[in-house]
C-alpha cells in the first residue's frame, strides 16, 4: 500500500508542476490551457487517492467519493484539448456541455447525500449504471479524438510539404496511451485478473502523466485547420473586388519582391519554409506578406508556396532530357511528403505525376520504364509528340 501511495502522490506533484508549466506555455497556448485545467484535475484525484489510502479519514472518504466522479471527466477534456489544438480555436463556453456527464452523476451523488441514502467507503458508488456509463463515455469520446486528429493529418498532408514533421504523432502516443489505460480498466471491470486491480490502473495513470509532460512540453506548433484549409477561415477567402490592401502603398512593392523570391531565388526550395521566414527574407512585416499572398495571389501561404513547387516539377517532367524520378523531382522542389506532393500535383495540373510525364515526354528507344515504377509505352518512331 506505501508503494501506492508514493507513487500516487508523484504523480500528483508532477500533474501539478505540469498543469503550471503548460498554463503559461506560448505554443499551442489555448489548447496547452484546456491541457493545463485537465492535468490539475489529475492532480487532485491523485493526491486525494493518496491521501485517504494513508488516512482515511470521514472528510478524506468523502473527497474520494467525489474523485471517484472524475473519470467521467478525462476523456471529454482530451477530446476538447484535440479540437482547440488542431483548430486553433479559443475554448468556448459551449465546451462545457462535455461535462454534462459528470455534471449528471455528480447531481445523483448528491441526491444521496442529501437522502441519508448509504453510501461507500470506497470504490464503486454502487450504481449498477456508473461503470457502463464511465466506459462508454471514455471510449467515444477517444474514439472522437482520434478521428479529429486524424481529420487534421489529412488536411496537413493535403496541404502542407512538411506534413511529416507536423503530423501530430506525439498527439496519437498520448491518445494511445489514454486508450490502453482505459481498456486495462474495462478489462479489471469485466474479468477477474489477478494483480489487475484499482491500485495498478491509477499507478498507471500516474505513470503516464510523466508521459504528458515529454510530449506536451516538447511539442511544435500546430498548423491549424484555417492555416491548411481556407475554407475553414473565410477570411482567408479574397473577395472580388475588394482586396482589404487598399490605401497602402506598398502592396506593389510586396509583391514584386515576392515575386522576386520565388521566381529568381527559389526560395520556395526550402522544405521548412514557414511565411515568418518569407517576411524576412522580403523585409516586409509578415501581416502585410500574409495579407497580399490572401488577397492578391489567391489561397494561403501554403498554397502559394505548393504552386511554385508544383510548376517547378511540371517544368522538369515536360522536358524530355530530364531523367531523374519524380519524387527526386519533388524533393528537390521542397516537398518533404509524397503523399502531400502527389496530392497537390493533381489538384492543380489535373492528372498524376506519372501521367503528365508519360504525356509530354518524347518518345526515346530504348527507355523502358517510367519513374514511380510505372512501365511506359514509347513509340521507337517516329519522332513526334503524342496528343
Amino acid at each position: 500500500m506505501t508503494v501506492w501511495v508514493i507513487l500516487y502522490w508523484i504523480g500528483a506533484a508532477q500533474a501539478a508542476m505540469l498543469a503550471s508549466a503548460l498554463w503559461r506555455a506560448r505554443a499551442n497556448a489555448h489548447a496547452n490551457r484546456v491541457l493545463s485545467v485537465w492535468l490539475a484535475i489529475v492532480a487532485a484525484d491523485l493526491a486525494v487517492k493518496a491521501g485517504y489510502m494513508h488516512s482515511a479519514t470521514n472528510a478524506l472518504g468523502d473527497a474520494y467519493r467525489v474523485a471517484r466522479l472524475l473519470p467521467l471527466l478525462y476523456a471529454p477534456m482530451f477530446f476538447v484539448y484535440v479540437r482547440v489544438l488542431t483548430l486553433g480555436l479559443r475554448p468556448r463556453p459551449a465546451e462545457l456541455a462535455h461535462g454534462v456527464w459528470f455534471g449528471l452523476a455528480l447531481a445523483w451523488a448528491g441526491a444521496r447525500w442529501w437522502s441519508d441514502a448509504p453510501l461507500p467507503v470506497a470504490g464503486s458508488w454502487d450504481a449498477p449504471w456508473f461503470d457502463p456509463l464511465l466506459y462508454l463515455v471514455a471510449f467515444a469520446y477517444l474514439a472522437a479524438a482520434f478521428r479529429c486528429a486524424a481529420r487534421h493529418r489529412r488536411q496537413l498532408r493535403a496541404h502542407r510539404s512538411d506534413a511529416d514533421r507536423l503530423s501530430l504523432r506525439w498527439l496519437t502516443a498520448m491518445a494511445t496511451g489514454q486508450f490502453v489505460i482505459w481498456a486495462i480498466a474495462l478489462v479489471q471491470w469485466l474479468v477477474d485478473v489477478p494483480h489487475l486491480d484499482y491500485f495498478l490502473i491509477y499507478g498507471a495513470v500516474a505513470a503516464w502523466v510523466c508521459v504528458i509532460g515529454w510530449f506536451s512540453l516538447s511539442q511544435p506548433p500546430v498548423a491549424t485547420t484555417a492555416e491548411t484549409d481556407p475554407v475553414a477561415d473565410p477570411s482567408l477567402d479574397p473577395s472580388p473586388g475588394d482586396d482589404g490592401l487598399a490605401g497602402d502603398a506598398r502592396v506593389d512593392d510586396v509583391e514584386a519582391r515576392l515575386s522576386e523570391l520565388m521566381s529568381r531565388e527559389r526560395l520556395y526550395r526550402e522544405p521548412a519554409l514557414t511565411i515568418a521566414q518569407l517576411a524576412r527574407r522580403s523585409g516586409y512585416p509578415e501581416y502585410l506578406v500574409s495579407a497580399v499572398i490572401n488577397r492578391r495571389l489567391g489561397g494561403n501561404f501554403w498554397e502559394y508556396v505548393n504552386r511554385h513547387r508544383i510548376e517547378a516539377v511540371r517544368a522538369s517532367l515536360s522536358d524530355p532530357a530530364e531523367s531523374r524520378a519524380i519524387l527526386e523531382l519533388a524533393y528537390d522542389a521542397g516537398f518533404t511528403s509524397k503523399s502531400t506532393f502527389n496530392t497537390a500535383f493533381k489538384r492543380l495540373v489535373g492528372e498524376t505525376p506519372s501521367a503528365f510525364r508519360r504525356r509530354h515526354a518524347e518518345p526515346q528507344p530504348g527507355r523502358g520504364k517510367a519513374p514511380d515504377g510505372d512501365r511506359a509505352t514509347r513509340p521507337a518512331s517516329p519522332r513526334t509528340r503524342p496528343d
